[in-house]
């Protein structure tokens, strides 16, 4: 495998072995990637003999309870630490939790890495002292297992389980656009090194199960889905009572979006959030001959990949008008990439 990133690797070496505690920080939105890295890097860096402490402003979803370590996540950020390392996320949009707790002038203090790998990030954050956003990595998973190996860290089979985790997270089980060839090349080695991918799945699935109440929910999700677009783009809109519901049990967004990319037609699939103080936000998906789900969120401030992305707005615009642009500006898109 080419070096890479040498500078950088030279600046995180540096700090990493400066400091005794460090803060493995997740975004307001984790997914398998982010808590597949933050788990990664708290078996690499107790290895290496810190005392890594893992954060996140919101609960772990149940989906991803299959990972072992998801409970040591906190939601309460130490007093003193001595560095922090923010995965899979570069902008502080995703951070609203995190400063609405006061914490951004704690961590400002201290030397703070950013490990990403979002093609379009807006408001980055700017307390980073070091940022790696790869854009060509599957997942920030991946990209941490390239560092860690540049870096000589030390890669447990518990590590690895959590960055394939990770990396079949947001290629969804290596299916989509985001899956290159070193991908499977990464996945392969980390098979030689003892990863249990089929008892890794038979985890993912068994956490992925649905309750009565969600499958019958799923039911009516399908049911108010509307299609735009000549049949290509397919919305639809939950509101907060729906979200203080359900949410707990299963995040709304997966739960639809990849049926609705199935179905005949769809090329793009948009999930919005309507909550009772204004805020508006959207969950974009596409296939792979679509990739315009980046620029659509980029459009409302948002970020993300060409294949997955999302927005949020707060300036108090109402979801059905947010909705309407949302699609207008989807048909340009896959107009545009035909």
């Amino acid at each position: 495998m080419p070096y890479m990133y040498p500078d950088e690797a030279d600046k995180i070496k540096q700090i990493v072995e400066a400091a005794r505690q460090i803060i493995i920080i997740q975004a307001d939105n984790p997914d398998a990637d982010s808590l597949g890295s933050a788990l990664a890097l708290e078996h690499i860096l107790s290895d290496l003999g810190k005392e890594p402490v893992m954060y996140c402003g919101v609960d772990m979803p149940g989906y991803l309870r299959y990972m072992p370590g998801w409970d040591r996540v906190q939601r309460d950020m130490p007093p003193k630490f001595d560095a922090s390392i923010i995965v899979d996320a570069s902008t502080m949009t995703l951070l609203e939790k995190l400063v609405a707790a006061g914490y951004q002038n704690q961590l400002s203090a201290k030397p703070c890495i950013v490990f990403d790998h979002h093609a379009i990030v807006d408001h980055p954050v700017p307390f980073a002292t070091l940022t790696i956003n790869d854009a060509s990595r599957a997942s920030a998973g991946e990209l941490l297992y390239i560092l860690a190996g540049q870096l000589n860290w030390a890669m447990s089979a518990s590590a690895q389980t959590c960055l394939m985790s990770s990396i079949l997270g947001d290629t969804q089980g290596l299916t989509n656009q985001l899956t290159s060839a070193q991908t499977y090349k990464i996945m392969a080695q980390m098979v030689e090194a003892g990863v249990d991918r089929p008892k890794l799945e038979e985890l993912r699935r068994a956490y992925s199960k649905m309750p009565p109440e969600i499958f019958r929910y799923k039911g009516d999700l399908i049911s108010r889905t509307a299609f735009a677009g000549d049949g290509r783009i397919a919305t639809v809109t939950i509101p907060q009572t729906e979200i203080n519901q359900f949410s707990p049990l299963y995040n709304p967004a997966p739960l639809i979006q990849n049926d609705m990319l199935q179905t005949t037609g769809v090329q793009l699939a948009i999930v919005i959030k309507q909550y009772n103080d204004g805020k508006v936000t959207a969950a974009i998906r596409s296939n792979s001959d679509a990739p315009v789900a980046g620029k659509l969120a980029e459009h409302f401030g948002g970020g993300g990949h060409a294949f997955a992305s999302g927005f949020k707005v707060t300036d108090g615009r109402p979801a059905d008008k947010l909705r309407a642009e949302a699609i207008g500006l989807a048909v340009e898109l896959l107009d545009e990439a035909i």
